[in-house]
């Protein structure tokens, strides 16, 4: 069996959200399935380590798609002309693009449609593709994965897609996400945030990640309040656009924040498992990785009450409105609260044995060969 993998996420130290849900994913299926042959396709070379095995055989295509345009240059004409040579039994795509112009059978990943909803978070030029072709996308699938029953219903109702043929299959987070004790616990307050308390958020600085509001939340939490609590902002500022600029810039207490940059994996497990709480305030997701890896810190959680997010928190966190700066500055000092602390710590230890990155790569291959089989 040959099955032929978009890659193209797996990029060396910027391993990001999807990235790193192939990542986990693949990792694992090539290993337990050494009797199949992978080509992993990339737009450029691969770093050896996401060549997971003996069965995997990294391809390299041109030109880099990391614009429109080229987009379409490199899934329309580079990647159909390698699928039509190789024959493969699968194309499975980790990020939906397929190739419409392929007649192979194809699996498509999907993990959200927050253009369809927020389009003025986008550019326009890649807004145009976005909408362009994600339709496309979807009706030219054999089967679609996809990371929450709200993300399923969601394309569903966008593109009339058979539910019949939309996998579920939630995400998991690193094993490398664990409590510590209160020594480590001061050693990481010392070396981020000035030996304070501190919430924090992790992701792209994305608008749908609602730093502007989250900003002003914070500030009229510590008006409220006299205390040394700080705010760390975990992420690169791609993003960082006016109106997050212009709420940052209007904080009394921006002094409190402390914008760490991208964190190494290890320094990201032990600043999670530090924190006061982590605040995860988006106002939409397809899934919400932070808040499973927060659960398996015993770290409490605040994050929205839309989209997916009820869904893989259910009753271990508390939830806001993502559109109200006072929801989310009340649910601050709420769980400021011990005995509400450890009523959530401990629905976080129930809700987290839920999410695995085993169970999700294992829900992968099932629907690898439910595609391959029908």
């Amino acid at each position: 069996m040959k099955i032929a993998v978009n890659t193209r996420l797996l990029l060396k130290d910027r391993l990001e959200g999807i990235g790193w849900v192939a990542y986990e994913c693949l990792s694992r299926i090539v290993k337990s399935h050494p009797e199949v042959e992978f080509y992993f396709i990339f737009d450029r070379e691969p770093d050896k380590k996401f060549i997971f095995a003996d069965n995997v055989k990294p391809i390299v295509l041109f030109p880099q798609a990391r614009h429109p345009f080229l987009y379409i240059a490199y899934f329309e004409f580079s990647v159909t002309r390698f699928l039509h040579k190789l024959k493969p039994d699968l194309y499975l795509s980790t990020d939906a693009y397929l190739s419409l112009r392929s007649k192979t059978r194809q699996l498509a990943v999907f993990h959200d449609l927050n253009f369809e909803h927020f389009p003025n978070d986008f550019p326009k030029i890649h807004l145009w593709h976005y909408k362009k072709f994600f339709p496309k996308y979807a009706k030219k699938a054999a089967r679609i994965i996809t990371v929450s029953e709200f993300s399923k219903q969601d394309i569903c109702n966008n593109y009339g897609i058979d539910p019949d043929k939309i996998d579920v299959v939630y995400n998991g987070a690193n094993d490398g996400f664990c409590p510590v004790d209160d020594d480590v616990r001061l050693d990481i307050r010392n070396k981020f945030s000035q030996g304070k308390p501190y919430f924090m958020f992790v992701g792209s600085l994305h608008p749908r990640k609602n730093l502007a509001r989250l900003f002003t939340a914070f500030d009229i939490f510590k008006k409220r309040n006299d205390n040394d609590i700080k705010l760390l902002i975990v992420g690169n500022k791609k993003w960082w656009t006016e109106p997050i600029k212009n709420a940052y810039e209007a904080m009394t207490h921006k002094e409190d924040v402390i914008f760490t940059g991208r964190l190494s994996a290890e320094d990201l497990h032990l600043v999670t498992a530090s924190a006061l709480a982590s605040v995860y305030v988006s106002y939409f997701e397809g899934f919400g990785i932070p808040i499973v890896e927060a659960f398996k810190c015993d770290t409490p959680v605040i994050t929205s009450n839309v989209t997916s997010m009820p869904e893989v928190a259910a009753d271990a966190a508390l939830l806001i409105d993502p559109f109200k700066e006072e929801s989310i500055a009340d649910a601050m000092e709420k769980i400021m609260d011990e005995d509400l602390r450890h009523e959530l710590i401990n629905k976080g230890r129930i809700r987290r044995k839920d999410f695995s990155w085993d169970k999700a790569a294992e829900g992968w291959w099932r629907c690898i060969e439910l595609t391959i089989n029908n």
